[in-house]
Formats: structure tokens, sequence, C-alpha cells
């Protein structure tokens, strides 16, 4: 009987590209306009991204698209998200007893806190540059770059 041996290198090579957004607009209206720009059909995800941390828990927003033909894969998801704390007592001289909710920040990649939006691409027949130039096309957004997939710390994040 054959041995057969695994290296982890094998299991290192990055298969997916990594776009960073910047916009202010809404994810759904993100997609709507990445949809019109690209041949892509994004689509609302059931499937949130969860993140749990001391705090709580919060769920970031996932717009997915997959061509079987082409085995391609396609998701947009969202970087910044809330976690809210409800019934937080606080007690001061003026307001004895004051319930408060306090939220906080919470990010998918804590690294990149600036990104609104990801756009997560596996096995693209286009090429990045051609990708980014149509993405920064689009009017409301600030700006859309490649991200280097090796400077990332918690690419743990980006596996779903």
């Amino acid at each position: 009987m054959a041995i057969h041996r695994l290296h982890f290198e094998e299991f290192d090579e990055v298969d997916y590209e990594l776009i960073a957004i910047h916009t202010s607009l809404e994810d759904y209206r993100l997609a709507y306009f990445i949809n019109q720009k690209l041949p892509v059909l994004l689509s609302k995800n059931k499937n949130e991204i969860q993140i749990n941390i001391k705090e709580g828990t919060t769920f970031f927003s996932r717009f997915f698209f997959e061509n079987i033909e082409k085995d391609s894969c396609w998701n947009l998801i969202q970087n910044k998200n809330e976690v809210v704390l409800n019934n937080q007592e606080i007690k001061q001289n003026l307001f004895e007893n004051t319930m408060m909710n306090v939220a906080t920040k919470v990010f998918l990649l804590p690294e990149m806190k600036k990104v609104d939006f990801f756009l997560k691409i596996e096995n693209s027949e286009m090429a990045s540059t051609e990708i980014i130039k149509k993405i920064n096309s689009i009017r409301s957004l600030s700006a859309a770059y490649s991200v280097e997939t090796s400077t990332i710390k918690s690419k743990n994040n980006l596996i779903f």
C-alpha cells in the first residue's frame, strides 16, 4: 500500500482575492451597485457571520454570489458592527439608578478598522485590477483597493 504524505506548505496558498471598500452606502445599496457594474448577482445570505467577544455576540451582514459553471464565489462582507449591552446601571449623583444602553464597536478584521466592507472573491475569471476599476466607478464610493492577505492577522474571520 502506498503512503501519501501531506505537507503544510500545500495548505498555505491563498485561494481568494480581498478588496477593501470605503463607503457610506448601506450594504444592500452597495450590493446593488456592484451587481450593476460587475457580472454578478449578489444577494443577501441568511447565514450572517457571527463574531463572539466578551461584551456579547454580533452578526456581520453577508451578500453572496456563486457561479457553479465557473467555480467562482463572491462575498460582500460588512466590516463594522456594534454590540449593544442593555440595562447598564449607572449611578451618578444627579441621575440615580439610570438604565443606559452601551454600544461597543466590533470589526470583522480589527487591523483594518477604517474599511467599511470587504469583497472576497474566490476563483474569479476577471483580473483584480479590472474589478477594482469597475468598483471605483461607483459614485458613492470613497475608495476600493486590493488587500494583501499575508498582512492580515485575523484571517480566520474570513473562513465561512
